[in-house]
């Protein structure tokens, strides 16, 4: 028998496989994964933000994971939501393009990642990832154009990575990530006002 812990990809592809219904709840979600929520949420509602999504599906993420990373930051073991947002569905089909367009991308870096640094993946380590996924979810909320959710998403997916692996090092990515998202979309909202004040 097979007693390894499941890999980031055959997580996702369970979490897929688990979902038969056209609508996909997100209390559904969270209740499958159990105490691996956090990791695969924080991959799941970070990468809509990397590739072409609906409009509005941003909005939605960075409430979910702003919500995520606070409970995280408290200590929480097992992840609660509000029943608004648990009924809150949305379609199956894009559940499907998320974890089909990232599986590629995922098992390549699973080649390369291993528990490692445990340090860095310990519960303090958990407490400062989830206070920085808050500010992340809070930048996601933002009207910024362009490319503005692909930095904050893209450090949210590096830790949801780095915590499915239990990869320390993977974690200090996600926190360097971090430091170089904020500084683009500060770079962007700065260029944004000043073009503002050049019309205005």
């Amino acid at each position: 028998m097979d007693h390894r812990t499941p890999r980031t990809s055959e997580l996702l592809a369970a979490v897929l496989a688990a979902q038969e219904g056209e609508k996909v709840a997100i209390g559904d979600l969270v209740n499958a994964l159990r105490n691996r929520a956090f990791g695969i949420l924080f991959l799941i509602f970070g990468i809509p933000n990397c590739i072409p999504m609906p409009p509005g599906i941003p909005v939605i993420c960075g409430i979910v994971l702003g919500l995520i990373g606070l409970q995280m930051l408290m200590g929480r073991q097992e992840l609660w939501l509000p029943g608004w947002i648990s009924r809150r569905t949305f379609s199956r089909s894009v559940l499907d393009t998320i974890v089909t367009r990232s599986q590629p991308y995922i098992q390549k870096f699973e080649r390369l990642s291993r528990p490692r640094l445990e340090q860095f993946a310990g519960p303090l380590a958990r407490r400062l990832v989830g206070a920085t996924v808050v500010l992340l979810g809070f930048i996601l909320l933002l009207p910024i154009p362009f490319l503005g959710n692909l930095p904050p998403g893209f450090a949210v997916c590096i830790f949801g990575l780095g915590l499915v692996e239990r990869d320390g090092g993977v974690i200090l990515a996600g926190f360097f990530a971090t430091v170089i998202g904020l500084l683009i979309t500060a770079a962007m909202s700065w260029a944004i006002w000043q073009g503002a004040i050049a019309i205005f």
